[in-house]
């Protein structure tokens, strides 16, 4: 009788399983709707997106891709109500690790659940982007002093986060050298350590605090008037992204003595490409399971870059060509996030398989069949966590010039002739936000609009609603 319950249970664990979240291929969703964003249909990804959310208490990735396609829509008060419960969310988040930090880092490192099936929190870059791309909404329609509350909403995580880190690598390495676990990524035959030692990811100070964000808060402050907060912004722009003559020039600015009135202060942002997606790579590991040595196939993440846009080296104001400075890189800081959190993955992953497997011996020796099931089940369960926020665009890159107020003309070069995009310069600091993805050109806001051209699937023309 004792047997037939423990197998009954192993089979409904399989069938309970099928219906979690364990089983969604976020990947493969979001490569259909990013490539219905490709196409300029919008539209048609915000079904996509819909269609695979059908739940009533939607996630945070929801929140996430659903802010940024609206944007994209150049429905700017949609997106930032989106994004305002992606930041609600986030804010949860936040409150519970002051709350009590202890107690969050122990839930979240438990052993016993697979990263996958967690409820997903974000990583570190996110929440700090999320505030950033935000700011770039409210700045679209001129709304400094809005942007100025989702930049100082930015630095108060940014502080969270790293306070956090810091006690979660402590007790991380702690937890490590108490189960017996030395294995380091370095260590995992077959894996792209390459990809995670890359100079611009080791040269980032850490995953989460981006240069442009800071340039951005710089930027802003000083628009407000604010110099004492401006120069901060400036100078960890510049710590952060050390050798950039836009960041260094942008202090020196700061003293000179205000332009003329009849020209303005603009920043000219493109954001390029997507960011990339995570998959999930099977690595044989020697474990210790009941006193032998056994080959045992683990899952662990790989960063793969999005290749649907080229980078612009330049872009064209008044058929002048402008050189473009590289302020961001989603694909870095995701490689940075994952070579951060690899030691904990790994830790996570090989105590879980060693427990797994030991109990699964234990279940073996008493019913087979029940084995069977759980080993079924433990396979099925068996893989990396790949969701990741796909829509966030990879690369961002600014210039910031001085022109009359008036309209100006701008063009981007692409593989189907090049984009054009009429400005219209009334305000003394302006911002225009670009948005490219493939060979689309995406404007919102009130100053920027995308002229169609010959071919009309070359570029999405937006406006403000």
């Amino acid at each position: 009788m004792a047997s037939r319950a423990l197998t009954s249970i192993a089979l409904s664990a399989i069938t309970l399983l099928a219906g979690c979240s364990a089983f969604r291929s976020y990947d493969t969703e979001l490569q259909q709707t990013n490539q219905q964003l490709a196409s300029g249909n919008v539209d048609a990804a915000l079904t996509l997106l819909e269609k695979n959310n059908t739940g009533e208490n939607k996630d945070l990735l929801y929140y996430f891709e659903k802010g940024e396609l609206l944007r994209a829509k150049g429905d700017l008060t949609g997106s930032q109500t989106a994004w305002r419960s992606a930041d609600q969310v986030v804010g949860t988040w936040e409150e519970s690790v002051k709350l009590d930090t202890d107690k969050y880092l122990t839930q979240f490192g438990s052993f016993l659940v697979n990263d996958k099936v967690r409820r997903y929190e974000g990583y570190d870059y996110e929440k700090v982007m999320l505030t950033t791309q935000m700011a770039l909404n409210l700045l679209a329609v001129n709304d400094f002093d809005g942007a100025r509350t989702e930049i100082k909403k930015t630095h108060e995580r940014e502080a969270v986060i790293a306070e956090l880190r810091d006690k979660e690598y402590l007790k991380r390495e702690d937890e490590a050298e108490k189960q017996g676990v030395k294995t380091q990524y370095k260590d995992l035959q077959g894996y792209p350590v390459a990809s995670l030692d890359a100079p611009e990811v080791v040269g980032l100070k850490n995953s989460y605090q981006s240069a442009f964000s800071h340039y951005l808060a710089g930027f802003v402050y000083e628009a407000l008037g604010e110099k004492d907060l401006a120069a901060p912004g400036y100078r960890k722009a510049a710590e952060l992204r050390p050798n950039t003559p836009l960041l260094e020039q942008a202090l020196l600015n700061l003293d000179k003595p205000a332009g003329k009135s009849e020209e303005s202060d603009i920043l000219i942002v493109v954001q390029s490409g997507l960011a990339p997606s995570r998959d999930s790579i099977r690595i044989p590991l020697p474990l210790p399971i009941s006193n032998n040595v056994v080959i045992t196939p683990l899952s662990f993440p790989v960063i793969k870059p999005d290749t649907s846009t080229v980078t612009y080296a330049q872009i064209g104001v008044d058929g002048q060509q402008q050189n473009l400075t590289q302020l961001n890189s989603t694909t870095a800081m995701s490689r940075r996030a994952l070579r951060d959190d690899m030691p904990g993955i790994i830790l996570r992953t090989t105590v879980r398989a060693v427990t797994r497997a030991v109990a699964q011996k234990k279940i073996n020796e008493t019913n087979p069949l029940a084995g069977l099931a759980v080993g079924i089940t433990s396979a099925v369960m068996e893989g990396a966590d790949t969701r990741t926020w796909r829509t966030l665009p990879d690369n961002t890159q600014v210039v910031r010039l001085r022109l009359a107020k008036g309209e100006h003309q701008l063009s981007l070069p692409n593989a189907l002739g090049g984009s054009r995009i009429t400005v219209k310069v009334d305000q003394r600091y302006q911002v225009i936000s670009l948005r490219t993805v493939g060979n689309q050109v995406f404007a919102s806001g009130v100053a920027a609009h995308v002229i169609p051209s010959a071919t009309p699937q070359v570029v999405a023309s937006i406006k403000q609603p």
